[in-house]
């Protein structure tokens, strides 16, 4: 259980189940009862399930917790971290952390833990999901976001698991896959630090002051919603369009995550929400205004850290595979060969436009796949950008079969809640961070749980 009348220490998981990890102590730092430790230590899981420590002192442990003799001063850098795990971005990094180091053997090799006061995981989480440069509204927005989602999380426990599945034979050749994914429900440490729950990497990416300004007047608050701290979540780029929370996990009532235009009034000309194909092909296919369509360059490169830049094209998007391709690619995420794939039809769309369940007609079999990330991972050899697709086929001259498919889609992300492009736009045209977090949390009030 999570005590919000003081601010919390936050167990964050850097990397698991890895035979060895090296970190590199700057400052001075204490271990069961040693002391003065810096500069290069390795750790290696040994055969009798604990920990093997190489550097400065050679010891053997069951656990290790590197404590620093001065949280401002002590910096820890771990060597060889990687993010992105799964997205088309994945990479190492070298990454720097402030706090302690809390090294554990799993059953699947060693977990590296750091501990760290709340408020400074989140100077991290806001330099980490985009550039610390940003508009000081926007970073204010994006911490009493954070805060929320976290605390949601975390208080009472959060129990739920990871994936949550569920298989159906409708018939002899058709398999309905249905998943989405939750936060994990870690044992050894409270969040993980990838896309799957918040983006943080340590002090890496806090190169400005801003940063922790920005944090500073948010200290402690959190969105709410008839009393409960909302389960705020937040995508890249909407797309024009957020989309409502059971469209992406659960069905369950959020009513202050449901579709909205990500825009001042009405984008005109579009029946909103999108409920029929039609309409959202037009959309999808569009160029409607929208806070996230086009910002001017100087602005998405405040928005996005270094790697993000990679990806300009977000609000508007054009993917295409050969069908042999393709077939390969739903084999190698599924386990499941669909055969020649001779059509790929939506079955069920969100508010937003964001498939839910899409119907994959194969020559061996049917597959029907949902929800969002489901989709967007068995179509993409990493993930397609967002679930807001329409598919339009090539077919070979010769035998009659589709042999390319083009995908056309809107946004980057699962399109709940805070569109991070979006609020940047209105960040820069001069909007607060409370009408930044009402714009894009209806009926969500802000509350400070602890000075």
């Amino acid at each position: 259980m999570i005590d919000t009348n003081s601010e919390p220490e936050i167990s964050v998981g850097l990397i698991t189940g890895v035979e060895s990890a090296k970190v590199t102590l700057s400052g001075i730092f204490s271990s069961a009862g040693l002391q003065g430790l810096t500069g290069n230590l390795s750790f290696v899981a040994s055969q009798n399930g604990g920990i093997s420590v190489q550097g400065a002192s050679e010891f053997q442990a069951p656990e290790v917790i590197l404590a620093p003799s001065d949280f401002e001063r002590c910096r820890i850098t771990l060597h060889d971290v990687t993010i992105g795990v799964g997205f088309h971005w994945e990479r190492k990094e070298e990454q720097i952390f402030q706090g302690s180091l809390r090294i554990i053997a799993g059953e699947k090799g060693l977990n590296i833990i750091n501990l760290v006061p709340l408020e400074a995981y989140l100077v991290s989480v806001i330099s980490s999901e985009m550039s610390a440069a940003n508009h000081s509204e926007l970073l204010k927005a994006h911490a009493i976001v954070s805060r929320s989602w976290l605390l949601a999380q975390l208080i009472g426990g959060d129990k739920r698991s990871g994936t949550e599945e569920q298989y159906s034979k409708a018939y002899d050749n058709t398999l309905e896959i249905n998943r989405w994914y939750s936060r994990e429900n870690h044992s050894d440490f409270d969040v993980c630090a990838d896309d799957h729950c918040q983006r943080y990497q340590g002090i890496s990416k806090a190169f400005s002051a801003s940063a922790s300004e920005a944090v500073v007047p948010t200290r402690g608050i959190v969105a709410e919603y008839l009393d409960q701290i909302c389960d705020a979540r937040y995508s890249k780029c909407c797309g024009g369009l957020t989309e409502r929370y059971s469209a992406a996990w659960e069905n369950k009532p959020a009513p202050y995550l449901t579709s909205i235009y990500d825009g001042a009034d009405s984008p005109g000309g579009y029946e909103l929400p999108l409920r029929d194909e039609k309409e959202s092909a037009r959309w999808i296919t569009s160029l409607p205004r929208a806070y996230c369509n086009d910002p001017p360059p100087y602005l998405l490169e405040r928005i996005l850290p270094g790697f993000d830049l990679e990806t300009r094209d977000s609000y508007r998007w054009v993917v295409s595979y050969s069908s042999d391709e393709l077939r390969e690619i739903i084999f190698s995420k599924l386990g499941e060969d669909p055969g020649i794939i001779l059509a790929i039809e939506p079955l069920e769309r969100g508010a937003s436009g964001r498939l839910i369940r899409v119907k994959i007609s194969g020559q061996k079999r049917t597959l029907i796949v949902g929800k969002e990330l489901e989709i967007r991972r068995a179509l993409s050899r990493s993930h397609l950008y967002s679930s807001a697709f329409v598919v339009s086929h090539e077919e070979s001259q010769h035998t009659g079969y589709p042999e390319r498919f083009i995908f056309k889609g809107a946004g980057w992300g699962h399109g709940v809640g805070l569109c991070q492009i979006g609020a940047a736009v209105m960040a820069d045209a001069g909007q607060s961070h409370e009408r930044i977090v009402e714009h894009y949390f209806r009926g969500a009030k802000l509350k400070r749980l602890y000075d």
